[in-house]
């Protein structure tokens, strides 16, 4: 008698978990979506004909900088300090950047980060 009474409980406690699992599972709806995986090459821009521009009333600030890129980019930003903000450009003509950096000190300047995206 103890035997199937033991046999009962741990049938009534697989199918409690069994119901659980099903119902869990019947309730998530995944819609219909798009995957997919791909690679290309990406290579990065090289950047020429760098120079700063000082303000002329304090000299020890750089009022922009101007640069040219070698190939067409819709997006550019400089960063002048490694821990500072990253400035926007503006397409001056053809490859042409130039970016306004707000008076960024000469002595405070340690990188010049361009990051460019089509």
């Amino acid at each position: 008698m103890f035997r199937s009474s033991k046999f009962f409980f741990v049938l009534l406690i697989v199918l409690v978990f069994a119901t659980a699992a099903f119902a869990f599972a019947a309730s998530n709806t995944v819609p219909a979506s798009f995957a997919g995986e791909g690679a290309s090459v990406t290579s990065g821009y090289t950047v020429s004909n760098v120079a700063y521009n000082l303000n002329a009333t304090t000299p020890s600030n750089i009022d922009s900088v101007s640069f040219t890129l070698n190939a067409a980019a819709g997006n550019v930003k400089v960063r002048l300090i490694t821990t500072g903000s990253y400035f926007n450009c503006t397409n001056a003509s053809g490859f042409n950047w130039n970016c306004t950096t707000g008076g960024v000190t000469v002595n405070a300047a340690d990188e010049f980060r361009v990051v460019a995206t089509q």
